[in-house]
């Protein structure tokens, strides 16, 4: 049977860590964490946390990148559940071909909650830092790529029901819907990238998804600008998000 390959692509801070871990808690599936950060870092003048490690520790030709991406899937499995970030992927050495053997969706968040996520981080963050045009541009190459556009998903609705919104977005991808999704144990993988020092304490102390938080903190003059700008892609997007499927 040809393995299926997911490509989930989002923004920081937009619950991609958690959603890997679902994905990884089923049997039939393998995970990749940001493949392309390495290759980013080295080219695009981006001055992230350990970014020396993770040249150092992770792949930054993107033909080897690409090429592993749609090789043998690890450990033989049946599906492969590859975490991306578009801003990682709109570099000039960086070609799209492979997109094509890829089923595809988008995780959003509210850009309030993704630029106060990030400021605690990296500080200041751009709309370019979170991904918002390129997500706009991928997301416009994707519907032209397949003829309909890739299905949405939004954090704060899977947080508030992990289990429908699971299950959407598997009948979505077309892929089975698996209970074992819903949970996983606590700790951090060795398919995590070496970022993951640095930005995954919370997830690596999950067992699941955590309920939705509470109203958003005000932000600052610079952050809320930048939120302010991402808020209609962000709207757009949101126009056609997928709604949660009833447990049978």
């Amino acid at each position: 049977m040809t393995p299926i390959r997911l490509a989930i692509w989002s923004g920081p801070r937009n619950l991609s860590t958690a959603m890997m871990r679902s994905f990884g808690a089923r049997a039939d599936c393998a995970v990749s964490d940001e493949p392309f950060y390495a290759t980013y870092l080295a080219t695009s003048g981006a001055i992230h946390p350990m970014q020396e490690e993770i040249i150092a520790a992770h792949e930054p030709d993107p033909e080897k990148v690409i090429a592993h991406l749609i090789g043998p899937v690890p450990g033989g499995k049946s599906l492969w559940y590859q975490k991306h970030m578009p801003q990682q992927l709109y570099l000039p050495n960086i070609r799209r071909d492979w997109l094509s053997q890829m089923r595809h969706a988008l995780l959003i968040r509210a850009p309030e909650r993704v630029v106060a996520s990030f400021d605690a981080k990296l500080p200041s963050p751009s709309l370019e830092d979170i991904g918002v045009p390129q997500m706009d541009r991928l997301d416009a190459e994707l519907t032209a790529l397949n003829g309909a556009p890739p299905p949405v998903f939004k954090a704060e609705d899977v947080r508030a029901n992990p289990e429908g919104m699971l299950r959407a977005l598997c009948a979505a991808l077309d892929v089975p819907f698996d209970e074992a999704m819903l949970s996983w144990p606590k700790g951090a993988r060795d398919t995590d990238g070496v970022w993951g020092a640095h930005w995954y304490m919370a997830v690596e102390n999950s067992t699941g998804f955590a309920p939705p938080p509470g109203p958003p903190a005000e932000l600052a003059p610079n952050l809320a600008a930048v939120a302010a700008a991402a808020r209609p892609s962000f709207e757009r997007l949101q126009a056609r998000k997928l709604t949660p499927l009833m447990t049978p």
